[in-house]
């Protein structure tokens, strides 16, 4: 069976967690072309199987390059841990899981590895066409689809776990979307997150080199106010061949002020410290 038709029947089997992004009524029908909602709007399978749920062009600087070198970096066992201290917040049991800027998709993948036999359905969106069409390529029984962070084309309730990496959030949707009980599960960046690459691109003194989640942080304990936050912090060792896919894989080297880096700073890196906190909070029943 094609990649294709395996896309198509996920859709078709999990018709109810989606709805028209034009109107927001339920999806009707599902055929080998494409859905079409109850008032008849139609969104097609493209020739990668996902759908584009956006009503307009994307917005975004993320290109294939940056999305490839990702999937070299976390292939490689960069975000792993972190994998693993999300699943460790999951129930044994079929869970309907969305991946929220899910980029080329390899933590998804990664977090289905760590629930062999759960049978969970597995969604993971992304503002970006590139990273999307990357995703569809791995070898993973999830659906990926094109859809804006504020407009989700997904029903009110239809999710068990929301979970987001370095991704900006909506907590209206993300409400909206998850089940009475659901998890939310999103990561983000302490002060210490790959300073070598900081320091190397920009010195010590530099603003980009010491990053504050405060703001971040005190914004979600507002909307969840008994969630709580898991510190997980190590030191990742990077493959030979792969430091400038390190470089590559995040906009740190866009930022104004810096340094072209040269093969011997390159050969200079050795490790990077990823240091992020987990912040779990549950939707009330």
């Amino acid at each position: 069976m094609k990649k294709v038709e395996k896309k198509r029947q996920l859709v078709a089997a999990h018709r109810d967690l989606y709805r028209c992004p034009v109107c927001h009524r339920l999806i009707q029908t599902v055929d080998q072309s494409g859905i079409v909602c109850e008032n008849g709007h139609r969104i097609d399978f493209n020739k990668h199987g996902y759908l584009h749920f956006l009503n307009g062009a994307a917005d975004t600087e993320y290109g294939r390059e940056m999305f490839v070198a990702r999937r070299q970096l976390l292939s490689a066992g960069l975000f792993l841990p972190i994998v693993r201290a999300m699943a460790a917040h999951l129930p044994a049991r079929p869970q309907r899981i969305l991946d929220v800027g899910t980029g080329e998709g390899t933590p998804l993948l990664q977090l289905a590895q760590q629930r062999p036999g759960q049978d969970d359905c597995l969604v993971g969106f992304d503002i970006s066409k590139a990273g999307i069409t990357l995703a569809t390529q791995l070898d993973l029984a999830a659906f990926f689809c094109v859809a804006d962070l504020r407009q989700l084309p997904f029903n009110d309730d239809s999710f068990d776990v929301v979970m987001e990496l370095f991704s900006p959030s909506d907590y209206a949707e993300f409400n909206r979307v998850l089940a009475p009980g659901g998890t939310l599960l999103k990561v983000i960046p302490n002060s210490d997150y790959l300073i070598e690459l900081r320091h190397l691109l920009y010195g010590t003194a530099d603003n980009h080199s010491h990053y504050d989640n405060s703001r971040v942080r005190e914004l979600f304990f507002k909307h969840y106010p008994q969630a709580s936050l898991e510190r997980v912090r190590y030191q990742f060792t990077i493959p030979d061949g792969l430091q400038q896919a390190l470089v590559e894989m995040t906009p740190l080297h866009w930022g104004k002020g810096a340094k072209r880096l040269s093969d011997g700073d390159l050969a200079a890196l050795h490790s990077v410290t990823v240091d992020v906190s987990l912040l779990v909070a549950q939707k009330n029943s």
